[in-house]
This record gives structure tokens, C-alpha cells and sequence, in this order.
């Protein structure tokens, strides 16, 4: 709804006061970038999947390159056999397939080039382990800087960099505030997160 995919039954959704259904959908979603769970994979070169971040523009290749390292995918690019020429996929002939992993930081390189003032963001590292989520999400960080971004996600891990959390139980805004206020609170949120750190900790106990 956010992106007008969709216009609420009830109630609006507003950006600095201002209707969705008042601003023109073509210029509203110049506004916003979104990074799925699951990326789209774009069956065409490692370039051309950055530059599809910004369809409006002609990102030179030192553009591209920049959002790539910005994003920590020059890994990817280096140990493909042409570089940011590398079909990505398997439509194709020659085309390589990437991990769920590789292909959100690709998304993010998408981002980094298109800097839109909004970031809309589903669970975007899944897929990643925690010393690779640790560095996208320091990336994003910079990404992120001076604008809005809203990110959904169940790991709390990357939930708790955020300025606000919100709590969502039942479709219902059950608990909000920072992660060192929730966990003050000790609410559902407090709760989960000792859960979660029961878990992990039960799985990797400390010396192991």
C-alpha cells in the first residue's frame, strides 16, 4: 500500500501529511526504493541488474561500481569470468546462478544506486549468516543515512538498530520504542528477545 500497489479499504496512508492518493503514483514511487525478501533476478549482466535501480537515469560504469563496492558484492563480481559483464541466472546460456545471499546484496547495490529518501525493506537478510548480516547491515547503515527507512523483519538482530521498533501482535501495534526501552519493559518484546538469546546461546554456548 505504501507503494500504491494497493489503496487502503479504511483510513489513509500519508507522507509528511500529505494523501498517497494526492501525490502523482509515478512520482511517489520515484520516492521509494524496496528491497524483498526475495530479490527479483534480473537474467541480464551484473551491470545491468544495478542500473535497474534507477530506470529514470544513465548510471556511468564508475556509478555501478560504486554501488557495488558500496554494497560488499565486489566479492561476486570478482569471481565471475567477465567481471560486471557476468550474465546472472540460468535463462541463458553461460549465465551463473546466485545464492539468496549474493542476491540481496545485489539489491542493496540496486539501492545504493538509486538513493531514494524512502527504504522499504522485507526480512532482507534472511538469508545471510550473522557475520554477513553484521556487515550488510553496517552498510545499510550507510545507506540509510538521512532518510526514512522501514524495515520488517523477525530477527532481532536487525530489529534492534533501529531508532523505533514496533511490535506487531494480531495485526495490532502492541509495544513501541527503542530496543533498550522494550527490553526495560519487559513486555512481549523483552520476552521473545530472551528467547531468542536462550536459543542461540543453547546452540552456541560460549567457548565452543
Amino acid at each position: 500500500m505504501l507503494c500504491r500497489f494497493y489503496d487502503p479499504e479504511s483510513g489513509r496512508i500519508e507522507i509528511d501529511g500529505v494523501d498517497l492518493k494526492h501525490i502523482e503514483t509515478q512520482k511517489l514511487r520515484r520516492l521509494i526504493t524496496v528491497l524483498f525478501q526475495e530479490p527479483v533476478h534480473y537474467n541480464v549482466s551484473i551491470s545491468e541488474n544495478v542500473a535497474y535501480g534507477d530506470l529514470d537515469s544513465d548510471p556511468t560504469s564508475s556509478a555501478i561500481r560504486a554501488a557495488v563496492e558500496a554494497a560488499g558484492a565486489e566479492e561476486i563480481v570478482e569471481r565471475l569470468p567477465k567481471g560486471y559483464r557476468s550474465l546472472l541466472g540460468r535463462w541463458f546460456v553461460g549465465g551463473s546462478e546466485l545464492s539468496v545471499g549474493e542476491w540481496q546484496r545485489i539489491a542493496l547495490a540496486r539501492a545504493f544506486l538509486r538513493r531514494a529518501p524512502i527504504i522499504i525493506l522485507d526480512e532482507p537478510t534472511s538469508a545471510l549468516d550473522p557475520w554477513a548480516e553484521a556487515d550488510w547491515l553496517r552498510r545499510f547503515r550507510g545507506l540509510a543515512a538521512g532518510r526514512t527507512a522501514i524495515i520488517i523483519t523477525h530477527r532481532f538482530t536487525t530489529a534492534m538498530h533501529a531508532d523505533i521498533i514496533h511490535v506487531l501482535e494480531h495485526g495490532h501495534i502492541v509495544e513501541s520504542g527503542n530496543h533498550y526501552e522494550l527490553l526495560q519493559r519487559n513486555g512481549r518484546y523483552a520476552e521473545s528477545w530472551s528467547t531468542q538469546i536462550d536459543v542461540a546461546e543453547t546452540f552456541n554456548p560460549i567457548g565452543a
